[in-house]
């Protein structure tokens, strides 16, 4: 247990500690632009090794949630300006999470109040986001029917990722975590059950990862693979995530892809109490293996548990 409390090097950045902040979803910013009270929360919490933000949508059509801060223009870039000194000033260091939510979003806070976008057109149906009631109310919905992104969409996307990236280095976080879990856009191309298209982004295992792939090394060719994190959550279930025939094979697929790139760190979200069926017997093993580099999982931990964990 002790060890959690000292220093550690994050490809080539010093932590003072090992404890890491996960991300999580606030909705408090009412007009989408950080203020002086997001920079104090996160001034609070400074004292971990990382902080990792809220996501943040990478653009309009990224958006599921009311009041989340995005990062695609000058104005977040100042807002968050005065996180990021904020928790510098107290010796800590962020990560912005950049967050493209796919088809769990809703007309109502859509640009134009049209469709969300997806890999095709599967509507997340057992779920809610938090959006525009009938009534012009905030609250929760279902989310709309999602419209297949068109191939040249798909670049346009990564492009958005890439844009938000160089936006969130400006702001000065010291790096940006790409959120590819718990069902949102990335999950979507990746499940078999969820992208039926023909082109080179549907089909084969190659093909369904290439989005997420191609995303990572834009990112990392922008602003150095060493200020990059990836957020997956293999198996995962919520937001209406189904199996899908050959889901070990993809996520091994993508272990490999990953420990061929160097990047800062790969966050792994296990999902024990949504999981219909348990991860397979061995898999978590085999994917570390497979990875190598920095990674952490999120979880309840007991301090036991902590071991080995980073």
């Amino acid at each position: 247990m002790s060890k959690l409390f000292t220093p550690y090097n994050l490809s080539g950045m010093q932590l003072k500690n090992r404890v890491v902040m996960a991300p999580m979803t606030r909705t408090r910013t009412m007009n989408d632009v950080p203020d002086d009270v997001v920079a104090l929360y996160y001034a609070q919490r400074a004292s971990a090794g990382l902080l990792i933000t809220e996501g943040m949508p990478v653009s309009e059509e990224g958006r599921g949630y009311l009041y989340t801060p995005g990062i695609y223009n000058a104005a977040h870039v100042q807002g968050w300006r005065k996180v990021t000194d904020a928790v510098h000033a107290k010796g800590g260091r962020i990560f912005a999470q950049l967050w493209h939510v796919g088809r769990m979003s809703h007309t109502s806070i859509q640009p134009g109040n049209i469709a969300p976008v997806s890999a095709g057109t599967v509507q997340a149906v057992n779920t809610t986001v938090f959006a525009l009631t009938e009534s012009g109310e905030p609250g929760p919905v279902v989310p709309s029917q999602p419209r297949a992104l068109e191939t040249v969409e798909v670049r346009r996307v990564t492009a958005d990722f890439v844009h938000s990236a160089r936006l969130a280095m400006e702001a000065g976080f010291d790096g940006v975590e790409i959120m590819a879990a718990n069902g949102f856009i990335f999950d979507q191309f990746l499940s078999s059950e969820l992208n039926p298209r023909t082109d080179e982004y549907g089909g084969s295992v190659e093909n369904r990862q290439r989005f997420l792939l191609e995303t990572v090394d834009a990112i990392s060719a922008a602003i150095g693979s060493n200020k990059v994190g990836l957020r997956i959550s293999p198996f995962g279930r919520i937001y209406d995530l189904a199996p899908y025939e050959g889901e070990e094979e993809i996520w091994a697929s993508i272990a490999a892809a990953l420990g061929q790139r160097e990047l800062a760190y790969v966050h792994l979200y296990y999902q024990p109490v949504y999981t219909q069926a348990p991860v397979p017997a061995g898999f978590k093993a085999a994917f570390r293996k497979t990875l190598g580099g920095h990674r952490y999982c999120r979880r309840r931990l007991h301090p036991r548990d902590c071991r080995n964990r980073t």
